[in-house]
């Protein structure tokens, strides 16, 4: 099965391009560094100690106390960090920059990923969640380098998916050395599918820790928004959410007029599609990256900059995570909690089912459908208190559920030095 999947592979390779260069059309980072893409890239003379693949901003996010840890161990340049998307490979480049070394990882072509892996010559793969390319996995192992799948998870959704082609899906799992799962609940789903070395590691997304640069540039923006003025954040936002969005602001403008809402699409080849909305919404907005003081008219910021996440969650008073009104899956609801802040998010919480779950039955996160969501907003905004205690809440949770960064590397000690 492998070899019918490799051909249709290399078939549809070209229309992998056509859709590059379509999306070049709204993002010209798809347009640049192609040939990495076909393990093209710079040889390490030496090789590196240790590889790690983030498919995009989630998992680079997740995967970065890992590799800050990796590179303390090992070294600057020793390790190589691989991203499938722009936008991973930017929020590499910002935080990683003269730590890592950096490229797109190779598509899983057998030739491709075997000139990635004879440049690099990692000595150990760390591949984030649920990245299962059978050709790459199989090269690593065929060479004898150690392979973990790190942070590992797998929804309902999608060991259903997988359940169907479980052959070839076993196949692969079989290259790992070991699947370093996230909760017991994902490694049973794991070891279901046929992965011959499974433990429980906890979730690397507890280890996060907010850059104090951006902490005070948060509350930098907060001091000139106005520290009696309600903020909410809508984080992470896919299309179909930002009308939402902005219906349910429109709703919490009747009530409390001088509310500031800090929209952020995920993607930010959406920014000017979603500026176009917001105006044909007849709400008054300024962008972020006009880098302009905001006009006490303002009713929505919307945050069409990179890397900025955390500050503009600091600066707010409540925040919606997004991805969860339209079924994606949701995005990481731990990141506003570990700042303190009451979350929000919709029904379709697949991706984060245990950190939605967490941040519910310690009183820290609301579930709740877009018809619910005003009610739920302007309780929190109007309820300093609330906010207060679901925020204390939310911090204590993240805090208590630490530790899988040390487990993983205690695991990622061999080969020995």
């Amino acid at each position: 099965m492998r070899i019918l999947y490799t051909v249709l592979l290399y078939l549809l390779t070209p229309f992998v391009l056509l859709r590059l260069l379509w999306r070049g059309f709204s993002l010209r980072d798809y347009w640049q560094r192609w040939p990495e893409r076909f393990g093209f890239v710079p040889r390490a003379p030496a090789g590196v100690a240790v590889w790690v693949h983030a498919v995009s901003v989630g998992e680079a996010l997740s995967a970065l106390p890992l590799v800050k840890a990796l590179v303390a161990r090992h070294g600057n340049g020793q390790v190589w960090m691989t991203t499938m998307t722009p936008t991973g490979s930017a929020r590499v480049q910002a935080a990683l920059t003269g730590q890592v070394i950096h490229s797109y990882v190779p598509y899983d072509l057998p030739d491709a990923v075997a000139r990635f892996l004879e440049a690099a010559r990692p000595r150990q793969v760390v591949i984030m969640e649920t990245e299962l390319w059978p050709n790459l996995l199989r090269a690593v192992k065929e060479r004898g380098i150690p392979l973990t799948i790190a942070n590992a998870r797998l929804s309902p959704r999608s060991f259903k998916g997988y359940s169907r082609i479980g052959g070839f899906v076993r196949d692969a799992l079989a290259c790992t050395t070991e699947v370093a799962a996230q909760s017991e609940a994902d490694a049973e789903r794991f070891r279901t599918l046929g992965a011959p070395r499974v433990s429980v590691m906890g979730n690397l997304k507890f280890e996060l820790a907010v850059p104090d640069e951006q902490r005070e540039r948060g509350v930098e923006l907060r001091r000139r928004f106005g520290a009696a003025r309600p903020v909410w954040i809508a984080a992470s936002t896919h299309e179909g959410e930002e009308a939402a969005m902005l219906k349910v602001h429109q709703r919490v403008l009747e009530q409390l007029p001088a509310a500031l809402l800090i929209l952020v699409p995920r993607h930010p080849q959406r920014f000017d599609a979603v500026a176009r909305l917001i105006e044909k919404s007849g709400l008054s907005f300024q962008r972020r990256s006009a880098r302009q003081d905001l006009q006490p008219t303002t009713q929505v910021l919307l945050g069409d900059s990179m890397g900025e996440m955390f500050a503009y969650l600091a600066a707010g008073d409540a925040a919606f995570v997004g991805g969860s009104l339209v079924p994606v899956g949701g995005h990481n609801v731990l990141e506003p909690a570990a700042l303190g802040m009451p979350v929000l998010f919709g029904p379709h919480m697949h991706n984060f089912l245990g950190a939605a779950q967490l941040l519910i039955e310690a009183g820290a996160g609301q579930q709740c459908s877009v018809e619910g969501l005003t009610a739920n907003l302007l309780k929190l905004l109007k309820d300093s208190a609330e906010r207060t205690r679901m925020g204390a809440a939310g911090r204590k949770a993240v805090e208590a559920n630490r530790g899988a960064l040390q487990r993983l590397l205690r695991l990622l000690e061999w080969p020995p030095a």
